[in-house]
């Protein structure tokens, strides 16, 4: 068992009011390690998320999401630029796109996103993207054509193919492909459990990472009062669609006040970490509207 421990007790970013495209929030961030830097991809919003109240999409309160792009050395302070770095393009994109997961497997960076539509509330798909050097990307689409959320690719490909980790509400399924276009295989990883705090939902996220005892997928999960927390998973090193062992605790729950107070209350969800000399860098969305930093050492964590 573990648990992380927050590296700040502010948020480590913070909408900016005089950027239009991120003066209401910043959340739910993609992180990869590149040149010994930590690469930050942040789902940023122009607008509040009043709109959510509604029971369909309403285009006189609609937000639009894009990506921000910000920078570190250490792993606290990040460098932001002032223009989104990745935006919403055509009718599957219409809000924008949400919840980036970044994955480098050879020389690609390849990036899965939530594509909202806005036509309803169900018309979000998985779309992916990829670049050489986090700052060109080349646009691949749709990767299933279906509501879908929470996808990442492993940084490793399983018997020469592409394995993909989605959530087809409310359980994390895995796929597999050759080419990123066709799925196949598609099974289901982990299930809700009933009566407790992953009850609801589950979805990951960050990709998984490959630790010494196999990969380490860390997750959120949903509760039936909608609080949601961090949990953690070992999958087995040989065969990442298995579940060796999970954690019957959460590894982080919303706590502070920028955590348990915001567009959305009561919300820890993480898109991303990374391994930076012996450490991981969790990083995580804070009720919908900031961002906050997570960590623990390699060697603490046990299963």
């Amino acid at each position: 068992m573990f648990k992380l421990h927050r590296l700040s007790d502010q948020p480590v970013l913070a909408p900016i009011p005089e950027h239009p495209w991120e003066q209401a929030a910043v959340f739910n961030c993609a992180v990869t390690l590149h040149g010994g830097k930590i690469h930050m991809f942040y789902r940023a919003s122009d607008r509040d998320f009043a709109v959510l109240n509604c029971p369909q999409p309403e285009e006189e309160v609609k937000f639009t999401s894009s990506f921000g792009h910000a920078v570190s050395e250490e792993g606290i302070n990040f460098i932001r630029e002032d223009q989104p770095i990745y935006a919403g393009q055509g009718e599957q994109e219409a809000w924008g796109v949400e919840d980036p997961r970044l994955s480098k497997i050879d020389d690609t960076f390849y990036m899965v996103y939530t594509a909202f539509g806005g036509k309803s509330w169900d018309n979000h798909k998985i779309a992916l993207a990829s670049s050489k050097d986090l700052r060109t990307w080349q646009r691949h689409g749709v990767l299933l054509d279906e509501p879908n959320k929470d996808g990442g690719l492993l940084e490793e490909k399983v018997d020469g193919k592409y394995l993909l980790f989605h959530r087809r509400v409310p359980h994390i399924w895995t796929a597999l492909s050759s080419d990123l276009k066709n799925w196949h295989d598609h099974k289901i990883l982990m299930e809700t459990i009933p009566g407790g705090w992953e009850s609801f939902k589950i979805g990951i996220a960050g990709p998984p990472v490959r630790i010494r005892q196999g990969y380490l997928l860390i997750y959120h999960a949903v509760d039936d009062s909608r609080t949601y927390r961090l949990g953690a998973a070992l999958l087995d090193g040989e065969d990442p669609t298995k579940v060796v062992r999970r954690l019957p605790e959460p590894i982080l729950e919303p706590e502070l006040e920028w955590e348990r107070e915001g567009y959305v209350p009561n919300v820890v969800f993480s898109c991303g970490q990374v391994i930076k000399d012996d450490f991981l860098y969790v990083y995580y969305g804070a009720a919908d509207k900031v961002i906050g930093a997570a960590g623990i050492e390699l060697n603490k964590i046990v299963f």
